[in-house]
């Protein structure tokens, strides 16, 4: 997977070069080296973090999730899910909010492109067997909305990508403490649609709701700027 993103980025030079004659693309998708850019990632980052710990924290009030006591491999833990989050981040925004956008605004209106980069975006993550794609379909609301916000976090912030790469790494990397460090028990009082199949939080409803939550945020910052 590594080797084929490599060549996806590859094929990026080759296609701004001879299509576009841009040698210098990576700044049109948002990737710039700015204390701007820098302090907007960090700012997602946290947001990402703090509210899928937030999720978490709600449903352990209401008794659905338990916290467990982390083990000593915590530390490891943190860091290894750091840099799996950031690279996930990092590969599917340069993918969806990079290219894909950009490619899309050259034809189509702003309302298009918004909803048409965000359909594919959770689409493309059922590349999967018939069976897994109806039992996990659930999160497919969600995954939308996901790409809605991302959408809107890199227009609100002056078409930069560190928004997005952080808030997206923020949510992967704090699902992945609490998951792989395992420091969750679900009590199962309530059905998994309402706390996400497969423990999944965005294929549930409060993980939606939550998402909910986000989006009206980040629409009212829009409307603010």
């Amino acid at each position: 997977m590594g080797l084929l993103y490599l060549e996806f980025v590859g094929l990026l030079f080759i296609w701004n070069r001879n299509i576009y004659r841009n040698f210098y693309w990576w700044k049109q998708y948002g990737l710039v080296l700015s204390r701007k850019n820098g302090f907007e990632f960090f700012q997602g980052l946290s947001l990402g973090l703090g509210f899928t710990f937030g999720l978490f924290i709600v449903e352990s009030i209401l008794g659905w999730v338990s916290f467990s006591t982390p083990s000593l491999k915590i530390v490891k833990v943190i860091f290894e899910g750091l840099l799996s989050a950031l690279g996930i981040a990092f590969a599917e925004e340069l993918l969806f909010r990079g290219w894909l956008l950009e490619e899309l605004n050259r034809n189509y209106t702003s309302l298009t492109v918004l909803w048409i980069d965000s359909l594919l975006f959770a689409g493309l993550h059922f590349v999967k067997p018939l069976t897994e794609v109806v039992r996990t379909f659930p999160q497919f609301p969600a995954l939308l909305l996901l790409g809605l916000i991302l959408v809107w976090s890199k227009r609100s912030n002056g078409n930069r990508l560190g928004i997005c790469i952080g808030l997206h790494g923020g949510l992967v990397w704090g699902y992945y403490i609490l998951n792989v460090g395992q420091l969750l028990e679900y009590t199962e009082k309530v059905s998994p649609w309402i706390t996400g199949i497969d423990n999944n939080p965005i294929a549930g409803v409060m993980g939606l709701f939550f998402l909910g939550i986000l989006g009206l945020w980040i629409r009212r910052k829009i409307k603010t700027n």
